[in-house]
């Protein structure tokens, strides 16, 4: 005797014919409290990304019954939130594993798709100059319009004979190097780099290394720490300070420095899927980067709707690599000459 089997079809649900949506959950139907416990934002936060994201999230195609959008952002915001496809975060919106890896997929790819439109310089002499003014508020280093570092984020490994990957600590990863402002909002952020690769040689390699020896930003920089060379655009702290003035330069570098380590505290309290605590991303180093991208793209519209970069909490220290590089003595008499000026001029 036959036995007949439903088969439920992951990409049915996820478009589906003439584009009938499965409402499994309604966002008015649960607390402000439990959303925040379980998808980490507020509801207003997931209605704007709904708005936001809600064309590219409906594809119309020949298949029926399609995901929502704004279940397809609450599978998502689950798994960046968390770290991992648990069934209880699929249960709480009535889709499967499955689905949410799909769901997932779709959201990402559509935050990547609008990352320009968050994540940028500004371009407008007033809007340099308040990221001046800013900073040195902070701890009177001048100049600065921003502060650079990288972070790896761990991945699966890609294969048993690719070794790029293999950061210092011996774990598969992407070497991601982002710039902050003040307020922890990523300006710059290249998330597919190996793990292999030592910070500056990021950096020289890098889009931001192209703009900033374009000379796009003159008489601005950045600030850096000693894992990167001394640039006309990126100081960085002196190795051994010797007078009051290079001490004094040094401690305002670290003051302002600070900033961006924050930042990636917070990104990785934030988004567990990037703090290794659930284990590493396990996705090819291109979706990976996808997943990192699309979660500073959330950082900072979270920003944008006025959810403090250091309000999330944090649960201690993020893992990464120890910091074991070389100091990177200046190979640049220009650039040094700039440092040496900016300390006589401000710090002695």
């Amino acid at each position: 005797m036959a036995i007949p089997i439903t088969v439920l079809d992951c990409d049915l649900l996820l478009y589906g014919r003439g584009h009938r949506t499965l409402d499994r959950f309604k966002l008015d139907d649960v607390t402000d409290e439990y959303l925040m416990s379980m998808y980490g934002f507020p509801r207003q936060f997931i209605y704007y990304l709904v708005e936001l994201l809600g064309a590219s999230l409906s594809r119309p195609t020949q298949r029926s019954r399609a995901i929502s959008p704004e279940t397809q952002i609450l599978a998502a915001l689950g798994f960046y939130t968390s770290g991992s496809f648990q069934t209880r975060m699929g249960d709480a919106i009535g889709i499967s594993q499955a689905s949410m890896s799909r769901c997932v997929a779709n959201v990402t790819e559509a935050l990547v798709e609008r990352a320009t439109q968050f994540i940028r310089f500004p371009a407008d002499e007033a809007s340099v100059q308040a990221l001046k003014d800013e900073f040195y508020g902070l701890a009177g280093m001048p100049g600065v319009i921003g502060v650079v570092d990288c972070i790896h984020v761990a991945i699966k490994a890609p294969n048993a004979e690719d070794l790029s990957y293999v950061n210092r600590k011996g774990l598969h990863s992407l070497n991601c190097l982002m710039v902050c402002d003040i307020r922890g909002a990523l300006m710059t952020v290249e998330t597919s780099w190996p793990g292999s690769l030592q910070d500056y040689a990021v950096l020289q390699q890098s889009s931001l290394n192209s703009h900033f020896e374009a000379g796009m930003h003159k008489d601005s920089w950045l600030l850096g720490d000693s894992s990167f060379f001394l640039r006309t655009w990126l100081m960085t702290p002196l190795h051994i300070p010797e007078t009051p003035a290079e001490y004094r330069y040094n401690m305002a570098h670290s003051a302002t420095h600070s900033v961006i380590e924050k930042t990636f505290r917070t990104l990785c309290s934030r988004f567990r899927c990037l703090d290794g605590s659930k284990g590493a991303l396990q996705y090819s180093p291109e979706k990976s980067s996808h997943i990192i991208l699309a979660c500073c793209v959330l950082h900072n519209i979270s920003l944008e709707h006025g959810m403090d970069v250091w309000s999330s909490p944090m649960t201690g220290p993020m893992e990464q690599p120890p910091e074991e590089y070389e100091h990177m003595e200046s190979l640049d008499l220009e650039a040094d000459r700039i440092r040496q000026e900016l300390m006589l001029t401000h710090f002695s």
